[in-house]
């Protein structure tokens, strides 16, 4: 879904959109929007309720022990930002590659290519802000 997504020119969350709600949301984590990769090597959850247009979306990545994921670049102008909260990950945008362990964080470009990928035999655990240029995100 999330090329399908890229391909239409929408963030993800615009896919999977539900209907809105007034007041406080409790969001349980078996309720939770996720996507998985191909071979359930990474797997992505939106604590968040999609049901409006927002420039800023929370997701929690999870990379399986020595897992890879690439990503596609989003609309131009989109810039990601990674904590790592368990693990070590090495994060690539374009050339440029970046070691992260336990609480080191990142902020970069997202609108090129970018790669997620755990060296350990552990599982890693991240939180990406993605902040879109206009508020057509989901």
């Amino acid at each position: 879904m999330w090329r399908s997504a890229r391909a239409l020119e929408v963030p993800f969350g615009a896919l999977v959109a539900s209907d809105p709600s007034e007041g406080v949301q409790v969001l349980r984590a078996a309720d939770a929007k996720g996507l998985t990769s191909h071979d359930c090597a990474f797997s992505s959850r939106a604590p968040f309720p999609f049901d409006a247009p927002r420039r800023t979306e929370l997701y929690e990545l999870r990379l399986k022990g020595h897992g890879f994921e690439r990503a596609s670049a989003h609309a131009p102008g989109t810039t990601e930002n990674l904590v790592v909260a368990s693990g070590r990950v090495t994060i690539g945008v374009g050339r440029e590659v970046f070691q992260l362990e336990r609480g080191d964080a990142v902020l970069f470009p997202a609108d090129q290519e970018h790669t997620y990928e755990n060296p350990d035999l552990d599982d890693a655990v991240l939180y990406a802000v993605i902040t879109y240029a206009s508020s057509t995100g989901s």
